[in-house]
């Protein structure tokens, strides 16, 4: 009897000691539907065809990225496997800037077992260390499945808090681009571009987790569905698992950034929604004349 026990118990020893180790990478693709952007474009007189071209591709460009996520158990890392520009290319240090504002960011840390959240921002050059709690997600099942690689998944929806720190969660205000159409050039130049989008409270989500991979783990804020998720969509923007190691032969990092000023997600919210504001009353944008300070 004593023997069975001994088994028992090393065994046990075994299952949580593989549990600990288990680690995983999942590399995920973004793109993201730039029609709003591309219908204001338009509407400036003095930006020609191949002007508007060059434009298109860049954004094109700034928004299809390649994000990498580490993951065990409990936490997760999640950051952009930036391309480097060249350093001599002004445009492309502004829409780096740009990105920044949308979205963009340094490392993104979630512990899914204390709730911890961490990620780093720099905008204008300032460094902020996001930290608050995970955000919940009331997931709601749904009766679908796909494969996506060898992986079979399953559907889940959400209705969420929209990031109020991210420009990419302005929609154009109803009749906006019609009302744009009638202006003349002198009025387009003096239009503030805040008076014609808005931010809506929340917005639907679109989740593909798989329970072959048994982690609560997922890209960005996207957690706690009985597996890992491998898509993910609202209606702009969708990110797509192209590939997953697990248990990879060198260990990875799992590890909660540090570097920044630390503030709360409403906090850093408060301090984006007043930049945003300053950029439009300078009538400038990313990579303007004039230098954005922060206070303090």
């Amino acid at each position: 009897m004593k023997h069975i026990v001994y088994l028992f118990a090393a065994l046990l020893s075994m299952l949580s000691a593989t549990a600990q180790d288990f680690q995983g990478i999942a590399t995920y693709e973004s793109k993201t539907s730039m029609e709003d952007m591309k219908k204001f474009s338009a509407q400036n007189r003095e930006i020609t065809p191949e002007m508007q071209k060059m434009i298109e591709d860049r954004m094109k460009k700034m928004f299809e990225k390649t994000f990498i996520l580490k993951f065990d158990r409990t936490a997760s890392t999640y950051e952009e496997d930036e391309k480097l520009d060249s350093p001599n290319d002004p445009m492309a240090q502004g829409f780096k800037m740009m990105g920044s504002m949308m979205g963009g960011g340094g490392k993104h840390y979630k512990n899914v077992k204390t709730k911890a959240m961490l990620q780093e921002k720099d905008i204008f050059g300032k460094e902020f260390l996001v930290s608050d709690s995970l955000p919940g997600i009331k997931w709601i099942m749904v009766n679908e499945s796909k494969k996506i690689g060898n992986y079979t998944c399953y559907k889940a929806t959400a209705e969420v808090p929209v990031d109020k720190s991210n420009m990419m969660n302005y929609r154009p205000k109803k009749g906006a681009e019609e009302e744009m159409k009638k202006k003349s050039e002198d009025e387009l130049k003096k239009t503030n571009f805040m008076e014609m989008v808005e931010m809506p409270d929340t917005k639907t989500i679109t989740a593909w987790y798989t329970p072959e991979i048994p982690v609560s783990q997922g890209p960005g804020n996207y957690w706690g569905l009985p597996g890992l998720i491998l898509e993910v969509a609202d209606d702009k923007t969708v990110l797509l698992c192209s590939k997953v190691v697990l248990n990879p032969k060198e260990k990875a990092e799992i590890k909660a950034p540090k570097k920044g000023e630390k503030v709360t997600q409403a906090e850093f919210t408060d301090i984006m929604t007043k930049k945003i504001q300053e950029l439009q009353e300078m009538g400038g944008g990313p990579g303007g004349g004039r230098r954005m300070r922060f206070g303090g």
